[in-house]
C-alpha cells in the first residue's frame, strides 16, 4: 500500500504567463483546420475540373428526361472517378445536372434501364392537314350529321369513297370534343341450350306492341310491329287505339300475304303480354301452322330484336317530341319510318347493310364492293395501313333465345345447342 506521504499534493497554480500560450495553440489548430479544408476544396475543384473536361457533353440534367442504359453507365463511371480523385458525390452530380437520389436509383440493377417509352413522334402514315379538314367537313355535312363512324364508314364505302379508317374518325371526334358520353354495354351472356337459329329470311319473326303518345292527355296509340329476325326487315305494322289479340291476328295474316310467305313452319316470337297470349291470336297461328314462341318467364330481354327496333324508332330525329296529333298522322309517320328503315338504314347487327339488302340476298354484292374499295385504298396508300384490311363479310346466322313454344322441344333446323 501507498503511504500517506506518497499521496499527491494540491495542484500548483498556473502562472498568469501561460494563458497567451493556450490561445496561440487554439489559433494554430484553427488555422490547420482551415488549411485542410482549403486543401480539400482545391482537390475537389481539380477533380471537378477534370470531370468537366472528360465529359463536356455529359450534362444530362432536366427533370423527366429519357436516359438510356449506356448514358446511365457512363454517368456512374464518371462520378466514381471524380469521387476517387477527391470530389464529393453531391458536387459531381450537381455538375452533371442530376440529383444524388437519381444516381442511387441508377445503380440498382433492376433500374439500370429506363422503362419509359420514347418520345411521341407523329406517325408517318398520319392524315395530312387537308385530309383532316376534309374528314371534319364531312362529319359536319348535313347528310352525315348525327351518324356515328360505324355508320358513316360503310356508307362511304357504298359510295366508292375511302377517306380514313373508322378508328381515325373516332380519334378526330375525340380530339375535337365532338363525341358524347356513351354507356358501356353489358357483356351478353352465353346463349342458352334452347334457342331458335335463323339461317335465312322468313324462318323466325319477332313481334311486339309499343305505346305512342296520342292526341289527348293520358291516351295512347299502340304500334303493332313484326320484324324478321334474320334480316331485321319490318315485315308488317299497324296502329290501333287499343291492345287486342284480334288486331295482332289481322297483322300476321296481312304480313304473310303481302310478303308472299308460306306461314306453315314459321316461328313467331313474342313476350308474355296479354295480347300475345290471346285466344284469337293463338287460334289464328294454329290454323296457319305458325309456331308460337314466347320469352322465358321474368326475363325482360328475351325479345331483343323488337325492343331494339322500337328504340331506333323513338330515337329518330323526326320522331315527334310531344304527341301525335291524330291516328292518321301516326300512321303516316310510321310508314315513312318503315320505308327508311328497310331500304336506307345501315343496321349494325348485320354488318351495316340495309335490311332489304340482307332479306333479298344482295348483301354479298355490297360486301364485295366494299372490299374492292378498301383494296384499292390499301394499294394506293400502303404506308397508312399498319394492320390487315377491315373484314367486309356477310353476317352469319342469328340466334334467338326462347322459353316456351308450341313446337316440339327439339327445335327444327338444329336449333337445339349441345350442352
Amino acid at each position: 500500500m501507498r503511504s500517506l506521504d506518497s499521496r499527491p499534493g494540491p495542484r500548483p497554480e498556473r502562472s498568469k504567463g501561460s494563458w497567451p500560450h493556450a490561445a496561440m495553440v487554439n489559433r494554430i489548430r484553427e488555422l490547420e483546420r482551415q488549411l485542410r479544408r482549403m486543401a480539400r476544396q482545391v482537390t475537389e475543384a481539380a477533380a471537378l475540373l477534370r470531370l468537366s473536361r472528360q465529359a463536356p457533353k455529359a450534362v444530362v440534367g432536366g427533370r423527366g428526361r429519357h436516359h438510356g442504359p449506356a448514358v446511365r453507365a457512363r454517368i456512374c463511371s464518371l462520378v466514381d472517378e471524380a469521387v476517387a480523385r477527391g470530389a464529393r458525390i453531391a458536387s459531381a452530380c450537381q455538375l452533371l445536372g442530376i440529383s444524388v437520389r437519381t444516381l442511387q436509383r441508377w445503380r440498382q440493377p433492376w433500374l439500370a434501364e429506363d422503362r419509359r417509352v420514347g418520345a411521341h413522334r407523329p406517325p408517318a402514315n398520319r392524315l395530312s392537314e387537308q385530309e383532316r379538314l376534309q374528314v371534319l367537313e364531312l362529319l359536319h355535312a348535313e347528310p352525315y350529321r348525327g351518324l356515328s363512324p360505324r355508320q358513316l364508314v360503310p356508307r362511304l364505302a357504298d359510295q366508292g369513297r375511302y377517306l380514313a379508317s373508322e378508328s381515325t374518325f373516332y380519334r378526330l371526334l375525340r380530339r375535337e370534343r365532338w363525341c358524347r358520353l356513351r354507356t358501356r354495354a353489358r357483356h351478353s351472356p352465353e346463349p342458352p341450350k334452347h334457342c331458335w337459329v335463323a339461317e335465312r329470311p322468313n324462318q323466325v319473326w319477332s313481334w311486339d306492341i309499343s305505346a305512342l303518345k296520342g292526341p289527348e292527355r293520358g291516351a295512347f296509340l299502340y304500334l303493332y310491329l313484326v320484324v324478321d329476325v334474320f334480316s331485321r326487315r319490318i315485315m308488317g305494322w299497324s296502329i290501333h287505339p287499343e291492345e287486342a289479340a284480334g288486331h295482332a291476328s289481322e297483322l300476321i295474316l296481312r304480313a304473310c300475304a303481302e310478303n308472299g310467305v308460306e306461314p306453315a313452319g314459321l316461328v313467331l316470337h313474342s313476350d308474355n303480354g296479354r295480347p300475345m297470349r290471346g285466344a284469337a291470336l293463338l287460334s289464328t297461328l294454329r290454323h296457319l301452322g305458325i309456331v308460337a314462341s314466347f320469352s322465358r318467364p321474368r326475363v325482360p330481354d328475351d325479345n331483343p330484336f323488337s325492343e331494339a327496333l322500337f328504340r331506333t324508332l323513338k330515337q329518330r330525329p323526326s320522331y315527334p317530341g310531344q304527341t301525335f296529333a291524330s291516328l292518321e298522322e301516326a300512321r303516316a309517320w310510321v310508314a315513312r319510318f318503315a320505308t327508311w328503315y328497310n331500304s336506307e338504314h345501315l343496321h349494325s347487327g348485320i354488318r351495316f347493310v340495309t335490311p332489304d339488302d340482307r332479306h333479298f340476298g344482295r348483301e354479298a354484292l355490297v360486301m364485295a364492293r366494299r372490299r374492292a374499295i378498301y383494296g384499292d385504298a390499301m394499294r394506293s396508300a400502303a404506308a397508312r395501313w399498319t394492320g390487315p384490311m377491315r373484314t367486309w363479310l356477310p353476317a352469319g346466322p342469328v340466334r334467338l333465345r326462347a322459353g316456351r313454344s308450341d313446337a316440339n322441344p327439339l327445335f327444327s333446323w338444329g336449333a337445339r345447342q349441345p350442352g
